[in-house]
């Protein structure tokens, strides 16, 4: 008979090992050396793809360093251009905390959406790439630990959670040690106030805390990400000149000032101590060499912040810089993105409307008159406003260069359900302005406000053939796209609405930015040029300028920007003018290939034939130069006008509905 062994533990042992573990001090949090050992690209992720490449990113190692533990700072703030390696950023700053230092980390973008979109692009793809983490996250919907916005640890020792700024519910849960605020300049106020208030609140509790901001700025005033890096530190990239040694920041207003615009490839910096040229080729030389340097250095202990942009990056080439400066120069809306994406500022915004009166003077001794079309103007489009007695309407002609002239504007009385409104929109349809070699050019595309009555509109609009009548919707967010299909729209029993697929948001706030930028220009020959035609009346330039952009204290006591109407003018001709640029941004004309801009310009800048000129004076007499029908008042209660005899149908026009 065989003795039996029994081994028993040593309880004295194991609590001195249990103790052991718990006392011991926790590794060094490394971000930088995480960084090194864990992140691998692809190449679709980046054209240098393979792994962590300190000397691809020096720029980077001082703000991981802030985001230790180790730094005393409870806030960083990075203020970049797009496409600088900011997201990288985020995930090492993530990724290194589930595996260095689990906690409960939380993830907030502007909105839910993108909350779910960057799980699934972003994080989730992370997660199951990099090893150290795949162990940690095994993903596996079934045990409840796994969804698109909560990532726990397979121990239970820490969790993600991804939130949308957009949502106060999801702001409001557990205290967190660590948050990422992702593209902070998006965020928007949401039902239950200020989100970043929101979002900063969850770590009020601990004081180990870091909170990491991080954005390509908007529009200033009003930016989120520029205020926080205006509170920080203010910490600047400085690099030594390759011929002096001088140190200096890379500014963008130093390229521009150097810029031949005839040979943008020649794009270089200036040395602002021994004046010699610092060129793209100088960059892996001075690069790594480059620090840090605070300009609000008393910030320094409990906010950090940074700003970086392409010049920096060896992903953007000095040349690619300048080009896309003279591609944007003029155009106010591109200017904002090349500021804000190449530049990383934020777009300082012409918030007062330029006074009425200039305009009107301006107008006054115009090239062109009101009811003609100057050379120039390809492409016509018009904008409708409905209000409960009348609807609202303006014409503009663009052309090339984001050129555009007003041609015409005025009031059909009656409301848009009624019969006698719908039979002169159809009219409107049909109008035809002659421009300045004697063609007749009817109206590519209309855009109407389908916001109110919008069952009225649509039946109205559901008549006429999709690439000529669309309905539009003003959105007033900063981010917005300039247009964009609505999303499927139903009613209260959840029924989708038919007129979902021709309907549009359009971004209000960035248009009438541009157009306000663009209006005092007096150069005919320069990008974005507005043309103002002679005989618009004073009420006309009133409703034009009728907003201004202010700052205002919400219900919780924050401070937003919005668009002000002043309350003794109506705004129907800002807003018919943005619908009529909706409807061309809707045609196509900020995409248009200079072909089909040349295939306009020789089908309607083409004088009319002999033959044809014969007939027309025939029927009509010589047409004038510039001669114009009575204006149209835009004077909100006017009365009904009867329309004009009606024309031979060879050429019929519709006057006097106006």
């Amino acid at each position: 008979m065989t003795a039996m062994i029994v081994q028993t533990a040593n309880a004295e042992r194991l609590a001195e090992e249990v103790m052991a573990e718990v006392w011991q001090p926790p590794p060094p949090v490394d971000f930088l050396a995480w960084a090194v050992d864990n992140i691998v690209f692809t190449e679709q992720e980046s054209r240098f793809h393979g792994e962590y490449n300190r000397e691809r990113f020096p720029y980077f190692d001082e703000i991981l360093r802030a985001l230790s533990p180790d730094d005393p700072c409870r806030e960083v703030t990075l203020a970049k251009s797009a496409q600088i390696g900011g997201t990288v950023l985020a995930n090492i700053f993530t990724g290194g905390s589930m595996e260095m230092d689990p906690c409960y980390f939380l993830y907030v973008h502007p909105t839910a959406d993108n909350a779910m979109r960057w799980s699934k692009m972003k994080l989730a793809p992370m997660l199951k790439g990099t090893a150290s983490l795949a162990a940690l996250f095994p993903m596996r919907s079934r045990d409840g630990l796994d969804s698109v916005l909560y990532k726990e640890r397979v121990d239970g020792r820490g969790a993600i959670q991804i939130s949308g700024a957009n949502s106060p519910a999801s702001l409001s849960q557990v205290t967190m040690k660590r948050q990422v605020q992702d593209d902070l300049a998006k965020w928007e106020m949401n039902s239950a106030g200020d989100p970043e208030t929101q979002a900063n609140s969850r770590s009020r509790g601990r004081p180990d805390a870091k909170i990491f901001k991080i954005s390509t700025p908007l529009i200033e005033p009003g930016c989120r990400i520029t205020a926080n890096f205006e509170a920080g530190s203010q910490e600047h990239f400085y690099v030594p000149c390759p011929h002096c040694e001088h140190f200096q920041v890379l500014e963008w207003e130093n390229m521009l000032a150097n810029l031949d615009e005839e040979a943008p490839e020649k794009a270089h910096f200036t040395c602002v101590e021994c004046g010699c040229e610092i060129e793209d080729h100088h960059r892996g030389a001075i690069l790594p060499r480059g620090e840090w340097r605070a300009h609000n250095a008393s910030a320094r202990r409990h906010h950090r912040s940074f700003h970086i942009w392409s010049a920096y990056s060896f992903l953007q080439s000095f040349e690619q810089i300048a080009r896309e400066f003279l591609a944007a120069k003029g155009v106010p809306s591109k200017e904002q993105v090349f500021f804000n994406d190449t530049v990383g500022r934020a777009y300082k915004t012409l918030g007062e409307a330029p006074p009425w009166e200039a305009l009107r003077d301006r107008g006054g001794v115009s090239f062109y008159a009101r009811g003609f079309i100057p050379v120039g103007g390809l492409v016509v489009t018009i904008g409708v406003d409905c209000q409960g007695d009348r609807v609202e309407w303006q014409a503009v002609a663009f052309g090339r260069d984001y050129r555009r002239f007003i041609v015409d504007a005025g009031v059909i009385p009656g409301h848009i359900s009624t019969k006698g409104c719908q039979e002169r929109l159809d009219a409107l349809l049909q109008q035809a302005w002659p421009n300045a070699v004697g063609n007749r050019i009817k109206a590519d595309r209309l855009a109407i406000d389908g916001n109110a009555y919008s069952e009225e509109v649509w039946s109205w609009v559901k008549g006429k053939p999709s690439s000529q009548v669309i309905m539009v919707r003003g959105v007033p967010s900063e981010s917005a796209a300039l247009i964009a299909p609505v999303k499927k729209e139903r009613n209260a029993k959840g029924k989708l609405l038919r007129y979902s697929k021709r309907f549009y948001n359009f971004a209000t706030s960035v248009l009438k930015m541009a157009l306000y930028r663009n209006i005092v220009r007096d150069d005919v020959t320069a990008r974005g040029f507005v043309g103002l035609p002679s005989g618009m009346d004073d009420e006309f330039y009133r409703q034009l300028t009728s907003e201004s952009r202010r700052a205002r204290q919400n219900k919780q006591g924050f401070t937003v920007y919005e668009w002000v109407k002043d309350p003794n003018v109506p705004n129907e001709m800002l807003d018919t003018h943005l619908q009529a640029e909706a409807a061309a941004i809707h045609y196509g004309i900020r995409a248009m290939p200079d072909a089909i801009w040349d295939r306009l310009e020789a089908e309607r800048e083409t004088p009319p034939t002999e033959a044809q000129l014969d007939f027309e004076d025939g029927l009509f007499g010589s047409l004038p130069t510039m001669q114009v029908s009575e204006p149209s008042t835009v004077a909100p209660n006017l009365a009904a006008a009867e329309p004009a005899p009606k024309a031979p149908k060879s050429r019929r026009r519709w006057e006097g509905y106006s």
